[in-house]
This record gives C-alpha cells, sequence and structure tokens, in this order.
C-alpha cells in the first residue's frame, strides 16, 4: 500500500526555514525536532533567501477602514476565532505521528493543550522526538570524513573495504555529507543551470606578493548531532585565511559573506574556485566583476588546481576537528575561530621560511618566501605524497 504524501502549511515552512537560516542548530538536529527530512529544511530556506527582498517592497502599513461598526472587544472574539478555525479547517491527518509536526509550542495565542485537542492528539505524545542519524552512523561519518581527507581519490567501493561497512551504506553517508572520489569524469562539481564557468588562469604563473591570487572552497565539519558546512578565502602567497564562515546547509550565502568580508580587508587580481553552484552563480561572480578582479576556475577532475586550500583543509581537520567533538553549532565556531587565529597568527609555515601567515601577508622579510611556482611544485609534491599515505 502506498503512504499518502505528506503536506505542510506555508506558516510551518517558514518556521523551519527561519529556524535554518538564524544558523545555531544543524540540518540533523532541526530535522529531528520538527519531522521532516534535511533535504526538506534545505529547500525551505533557500526559497526563503530568495523572497526576502520582496517584504520590503511596499513598506506602507494597511490600515481597517474608519466606519468599521465593530468594536475592538469583537475584532479580538473574531481574530481569536479566526486563529482556531484555521487550525480546524487543515485536513488533520489519521496518525500521531503526522499530527504532532502541526505543533506550535511558541504559538502566541494557542496553547499546547488547545492545539492538542484541535489535533485530537495526546497532549504527552506531541513531545515525542524522532532519532536523526545513529551514534554508529556519525561516527561512521567522521571515520569517512578523516580518510576522505586523507585520500580523496577514495570512492565508496575502497571507503567500504577499509571501513568493512557495505558500499551501499558508504555511499548514501557520503551522498549525506555532499562529498565524492576525485577521478577523471565528465562532471565533478555541478555549476547551476545558466552558470558561466570561467577557465583556469593560474597555470605556470609566478605568485611572487599577497594579494596576487585568492581561493575559495568549501569542507564538511562533523558534529556529534549532525554536519557543518566550512567555507574560507585563502591568500595564495601567505597562506593566510582572510575570512571564513560556516552554514547547517550548502547555500550560497554563507559564501557570499565569506567573500564580502575578505573583500573589505583588500581585493586580489585573480581569485580562484571549484566549479561549484556556490561559485559559479551570478551573484558570487558578479560581485568580483564588479571589483576588476580576474576569474579562475579549477578544470574539471582537477583537485590539485586548488592546491593550498585543499592543504589548509587537511591541517584544520587533523589539528582541530578531529581532535574534539564539537557537541554545537556554537562551540564549533569558537573552536574554528581559536584556531584560525593560532594558524594565521602563530602557527609557522615551513614553505613560508618558517614564518607566520599574518607576517607574510602584511610583507615582513617577504624576500625570503620562497617564489610562487617553485613553491606551487613543492606543495603540489607534498599534498600527493600525503595522498598516496606517505607523508611525514
Amino acid at each position: 500500500m502506498s503512504r499518502k504524501r505528506r503536506s505542510f502549511s506555508a506558516g510551518f515552512k517558514a518556521k523551519v526555514a527561519l529556524a535554518a537560516a538564524k544558523g545555531d542548530k544543524t540540518l540533523a538536529e532541526l530535522a529531528s525536532q520538527y519531522e521532516v527530512y534535511p533535504n526538506q529544511i534545505s529547500a525551505w530556506k533557500k526559497q526563503l533567501l530568495e523572497g526576502m527582498g520582496g517584504l520590503f517592497e511596499d513598506g506602507r502599513q494597511r490600515k481597517l477602514p474608519e466606519d468599521e461598526p465593530q468594536t475592538a472587544q469583537l475584532y479580538e472574539q473574531i481574530g481569536r476565532l479566526k486563529v482556531e478555525l484555521d487550525w480546524l479547517k487543515k485536513k488533520l491527518p489519521s496518525r500521531a505521528m503526522d499530527k504532532r509536526r502541526w505543533i506550535e509550542p511558541g504559538h502566541p495565542q494557542l496553547s499546547v493543550r488547545r492545539q492538542c485537542e484541535l489535533l485530537g492528539l495526546a497532549r504527552s505524545s506531541c513531545y515525542y522526538a524522532a532519532k536523526g542519524e545513529s551514534e554508529e552512523n556519525r561516527e561512521l561519518m567522521r571515520r569517512i570524513d578523516e580518510l576522505y581527507t586523507r585520500w580523496p581519490f577514495y570512492g565508496s567501493r575502497r571507503l567500504a573495504d577499509e571501513l568493512g561497512v557495505s558500499r551501499k551504506r558508504i555511499a548514501r553517508l557520503m551522498r549525506v555529507m555532499g562529498i565524492e572520489a576525485i577521478y577523471p569524469k565528465k562532471r565533478t562539481t555541478w555549476p547551476g543551470a545558466g552558470h558561466k564557468i570561467y577557465p583556469y588562469l593560474l597555470r605556470n604563473i609566478e605568485i611572487t606578493c599577497p594579494n596576487q591570487v585568492w581561493s575559495s572552497d568549501i569542507t564538511y565539519v562533523p558534529l556529534k548531532s549532525g554536519w557543518l558546512y566550512l567555507v574560507a578565502v585563502l591568500d595564495w602567497f601567505s597562506r593566510k585565511v582572510l575570512s571564513w564562515r560556516l552554514s547547517n546547509t550548502m547555500d550560497g550565502r554563507f559564501c557570499m559573506e565569506a567573500l564580502d568580508d575578505a573583500l573589505t580587508q583588500s581585493a586580489p587580481e585573480i581569485f580562484n574556485t571549484d566549479q561549484g553552484s556556490q561559485f559559479t552563480s551570478s551573484t558570487f561572480t558578479g560581485r568580483l566583476e564588479q571589483r576588476g578582479i580576474a576569474i579562475s576556475m579549477d578544470g574539471r577532475g582537477r583537485a590539485l588546481d586548488n592546491v593550498f586550500i585543499e592543504r589548509l583543509w587537511r591541517s584544520v581537520k587533523y589539528e582541530e576537528v578531529y581532535l574534539k567533538s564539537y557537541p554545537s553549532v556554537a562551540e564549533c565556531e569558537a573552536g574554528l575561530s581559536a584556531y584560525f587565529t593560532f594558524y594565521n597568527d602563530r602557527r609557522r609555515h615551513q614553505a613560508l621560511g618558517r614564518r607566520t601567515p599574518t607576517a607574510v601577508y602584511a610583507g615582513e622579510s617577504s624576500s625570503e618566501v620562497s617564489s610562487g611556482t617553485e613553491d606551487s611544485r613543492v606543495g603540489r609534491k607534498k599534498l600527493e605524497n600525503v595522498r598516496s599515505g606517505c607523508a611525514r
């Protein structure tokens, strides 16, 4: 027997989308709280962000006709009845699990008790919380991320062999994490429909000074109760992280926030990214073109085209993320903030002549820093060694 398709009211979607846009919970936590799928929350959040501009097109407040005969008390009664009638007009589902999604604990006029009465639902059952990914799956996702960071060319077959888990399960979790193996194929990252793809401009280019080339990328960060996505903007010459942002969905807003934050400090000659839809959108590329910045994009299947930020992700994962198990979004943000401060201001880089990224970016003894061409060659070789399991 086929299951009846679930439907959601506009108010319910707006409430969930606002909770996602707030950013203080992961998609897994929100999915468990509201009993919906994470991909639905992601779609509603995107729809909310795209439609927010229309809210302020007409700021004039509508007024009731002055000759309306009803009194304020009658208005109050009509308003209360309308709220309850809106509830009664809903096509109530038959199962308690489906009824629970209509409960709105923070409703300004209807108590939880009254909502349960209108729905014909026992009040005790409305506090049931659906389970998200199991603890075993979350730990497995952390292990997948660790192995993928070390060997990004491993697909579901090889990861299944390493972890002793079925390939079907590994493939599903990789889809949830938004990662896939790097290998030659027609498409490695998917630009949005109609998005323009720019050529790769950094081949055989010598990087000789700060703000000559910036790059950006997105990676996955595991939490105890879900996961987040991290984007960073990196200066190639100094390796300094100019800005970063976290998001519970893979929308383009947090990428734009990171870009705008970096552009308040300076502007590069070339900005390099992959071909993901977050970076190929007209909003993102338009911002770069407005500043006269040349846009460069990795070739298909060319992970080493953005080698320095790939190396940054390995440092972030092995020196911060894997050493801690963040219980919440707030603690993850605080931990990464402390790490990036350490990375920029205290952590010395061998390729930078044992100097910190902040010192090199500021131009302190920059003549002792190796040239971009040689450094790029050394960096690529090191990353290839890391990926083959030969790193020190």
